[in-house]
């Protein structure tokens, strides 16, 4: 499998790079959140074993990680009948599908060896406090408290505690956020299940290990932009019906699929509640992609017609 995919064209071009809200705070996305308190080093998932060691699987990389982790580390029921729960299953890592400044990306596969029970995941791994870039932490993280008082203070002055909770926090709110955002009816990746700081998700491209390309990269003649727009108003008003922005969106991170339109990236998705930047957040969500679509010919008014919709879904004055 490995082989194939290697040798591929496709994986070359993988390969460079409703209801209401208020008053009810047992449904704010804080009650999501996978606890993390950091001890020690930053906690990483096993590395990929191979099969030169006396416990690993005959084939593949590792034994699937599905055992690993909690009920409440593992995605929202029902799930989907691709994810593959069983133990027997392995995980064999085919490559690298994207890098980026807090984490990277890899396609892995989880199949049960001897049947056609498989799939593709994408196995996003958040990057330990010496090798990320925490420029973006601190609007972010306004409105977030970690349940520790002491824990929150570090993360404040930044101290070499606080920025290995705050990397493991940012693992834990994206796995948060996908299924809360998922079970809201948003288009995002199926989250399967975090372990450490490695949350794997459905993988958003064809079965050869094609990935989806990003919004930015389309040409105009092969987006339909009337419905990618639509789609897109759909998922962001139903995040912020919720009471949530996606906090960083842009062409940049929305992927689309044989016409379906997938956000993804959202560790930093923003409390609209708690967040006293809350509205400029969710401005500069829309306008940030809305200038990608109005250089395609759709009308600037619509993306402030949008902006508005939005902040009235969200209840912000």
């Amino acid at each position: 499998m490995r082989e194939r995919f290697a040798d591929s064209d496709s994986f070359s071009r993988i390969r460079p790079r409703g209801g209401s809200r208020r008053g009810r705070r047992s449904d704010r996305f804080d009650d999501f959140e996978p606890e993390y308190v950091p001890s020690g080093p930053a906690e990483q998932p096993d590395a990929l074993s191979g099969t030169d060691t006396p416990d690993g699987p005959a084939e593949g990389d590792r034994w699937s990680t599905w055992d690993r982790s909690t009920p409440t580390e593992k995605g929202p029921e029902p799930r989907p009948d691709w994810v593959v729960t069983e133990l027997a299953a392995v995980d064999t890592e085919l490559g690298m599908v994207k890098t980026g400044k807090e984490a990277d990306v890899f396609l892995l596969e989880r199949g049960v060896p001897g049947t056609g029970r498989r799939t593709l995941m994408a196995a996003k791994r958040y990057r330990d406090a010496q090798h990320r870039m925490f420029h973006r932490d601190s609007g972010y993280l306004e409105g977030r408290r970690h349940k520790e008082s002491r824990v929150t203070r570090a993360m404040a002055k930044r101290s070499a505690f606080g920025k290995e909770a705050i990397a493991g926090q940012w693992a834990a709110a994206e796995f948060a956020a996908l299924c809360r955002l998922w079970s809201a009816g948003v288009a995002v990746p199926y989250p399967v299940q975090i372990t450490g700081t490695e949350i794997l998700m459905e993988f958003v491209g064809d079965a050869t290990g094609t990935a989806a390309p990003r919004l930015a990269q389309l040409r105009a003649e092969e987006a339909d932009i009337e419905d990618l727009w639509e789609q897109l108003g759909h998922s962001l008003s139903l995040l912020a019906v919720d009471g949530y922005a996606h906090g960083d969106l842009s062409a940049y991170n929305i992927l689309v699929h044989h016409g379906r339109l997938v956000i993804i990236d959202v560790p930093q998705i923003v409390d609209l509640v708690a967040n006293p930047r809350a509205r400029s957040f969710l401005e500069r969500d829309v306008r940030n992609v809305g200038a990608w679509f109005a250089s395609r010919g759709l009308p600037e008014a619509r993306v402030e017609e949008l902006v508005e919709s939005l902040a009235a879904d969200a209840r912000l004055g």
